[in-house]
């Protein structure tokens, strides 16, 4: 169901953060795009009567009608996005392509956006219809992979406009909480830190923090009083999105201090080699985390990119540059609690061995308690683990803008501090979060964070075991990948 009008009180004014010169098109409106829209109405100056949204979804017309948003009732195909984009974009005019969509290729929307001279950002690496579902090589249906494309091309066409991709929450805004984490580790540490100014000098600060790895560890605890109908996926943001990445294999940055490693895991044998896969649907691999709200509990290891761009980027290589075997690198992964209507959702699915029909995203109206903590759980150092991140209720998310839940403001205001560093350096090439600066992004994005707090906790995944049912674990090695692993 689409809301018809914003709900709830908003800042009687908001900083015009930059000017988008040329058509603005953005491809897909699901929530986060419908969350997106309003974010840039707020922070860009641009041409109203340049601004397109493409998607086939027929639910929406009526809503861009009355909000005199120009609307393609179309799918993007390997077809015909090369007409329809070169329709929307005339040559030599830029402009911003906003890719908020799934099934679309970004690798051939990045290459096109950039021959084209238009600016280009997405939340993901997203292929083609058809691929997560038909290709059975489980290697190839991977993120390393798609990520992998990505990173080939940005290798065989350095500089140019910009094309920033992955730059959601997570990823995206994780990456930027990542080095503000380190900072504060630093300095609660006793060693004041300035930024450093390299990828290398993140590295270093990171190995030399003793940080050994890191979780995406996030708690959505999200919940309306209508009970989630059986037959029906619920889910606070994509449930197309989600099932995608659920039913890839599971993979993580696999860290140099890792002493084990699981018979189910592999490598890759190209590439940065900063990350392995399992062979394992994610949205079924448990592992044991914590958060502040609820500190210990259980997460997917679903796939994301950031678990491979923020191993990739803080490893540092081994003698003469062996990244297989690095001097350092931390181990990285998402550890992700959905909310409770999503986990029902995922046991009836995975249980039925079939995606159910019907889908349902909870509305930040219908939402009656809870909210998103997203964060990075940094660990293995002198003071055992930091999280670091966003605990954003639905209330606020209300307060602060419409059209969307907690969940989703998190990732459309990473979607809107991306355009603006896109608009600050549009010669900057192909990006990733881990990339750009962060204490910039952070800034246009924390007014729609809720608190950003850092957390302290003794908690190791050794931690609140059951004694009855013995297990194996590695005692000696308390942050082993080992035992965050759930038996």
């Amino acid at each position: 169901m689409i809301q018809t009008a914003p709900r709830g009180q908003t800042a009687p004014s908001h900083p015009v953060h930059g000017r988008i010169d040329g058509p603005v098109v953005m491809i897909g409106f699901g929530s986060i795009g419908m969350g997106t829209l309003p974010l840039i109405e707020r922070h860009f100056e641009y041409d109203a009567a340049r601004l397109t949204v493409i998607d086939p979804d027929p639910d929406i017309a009526n809503f861009l009608a009355r909000h005199r948003i120009r609307h393609l009732h179309l799918g993007l195909t390997r077809e015909n996005y090369r007409e329809v984009l070169a329709g929307l974009f005339p040559e030599g005019e830029g402009g911003f392509c906003v890719n908020l969509s799934v099934d679309v290729s970004s690798l051939d929307l990045i290459r096109w956006c950039r021959q084209r001279g238009v600016l280009y950002i997405d939340t993901v690496v997203e292929p083609w219809a058809g691929f997560y579902f038909e290709t059975t090589d489980n290697a190839a249906r991977t993120n390393y992979a798609l990520r992998q494309a990505v990173r080939d091309e940005k290798a065989r066409n350095p500089g140019g406009p910009t094309a920033i991709s992955c730059c959601g929450a997570n990823p995206g805004m994780v990456s930027w909480l990542c080095k503000e984490a380190l900072l504060v580790l630093a300095r609660d540490l006793g060693r004041p830190a300035d930024p450093p100014a390299t990828r290398e000098g993140w590295a270093a600060l990171m190995r030399d923090l003793g940080v050994k790895g890191l979780h995406i560890a996030e708690r959505d605890t999200q919940a309306r009083h209508r009970p989630r109908p059986r037959g029906t996926f619920v889910n606070t943001w994509s449930v197309e999105g989600f099932i995608a990445e659920g039913l890839q294999p599971s993979e993580l940055g696999w860290g140099s201090f890792e002493p084990w490693f699981p018979e189910n895991g592999h490598r890759h044998d190209s590439g940065c080699r900063a990350a392995i896969w399992l062979e394992r649907p994610g949205a079924i691999t448990r592992v044991h985390t914590w958060c502040p709200s609820w500190g210990p509990q259980y997460g997917f290891l679903v796939t994301h990119n950031e678990a491979i761009s923020i191993a990739d980027y803080y490893t540092i290589p081994g003698p003469g540059g062996d990244l297989v075997n690095p001097a350092f690198r931390p181990t990285c992964h998402y550890a992700y609690h959905p909310c409770d209507d999503a986990i029902l959702s995922l046991h009836e699915m995975f249980g039925q061995g079939r995606k159910q029909e019907r889908h349902e995203i909870l509305e930040a109206d219908e939402i009656t308690e809870g909210g998103d903590e997203l964060g990075v759980l940094l660990f293995g150092h002198a003071r055992n683990a930091l999280w670091y991140g966003s605990r954003l209720s639905n209330a606020e998310a209300r307060r602060l803008a419409p059209w969307q839940n907690a969940t989703g403001l998190q990732v459309s205001s990473a979607v809107v501090a991306g355009m603006v560093w896109a608009l600050e350096n549009p010669e900057a090439g192909i990006v990733e979060a881990d990339e750009m600066d962060h204490a910039r992004c952070l800034a246009i994005q924390r007014p729609y964070l809720g608190p950003v707090e850092a957390h302290y906790t003794d908690w190791t995944p050794l931690s609140n075991r059951w004694e009855l049912f013995p297990e194996d674990i590695d005692e000696s090695e308390p942050w082993a990948f080992r035992n965050v692993l759930a038996t």
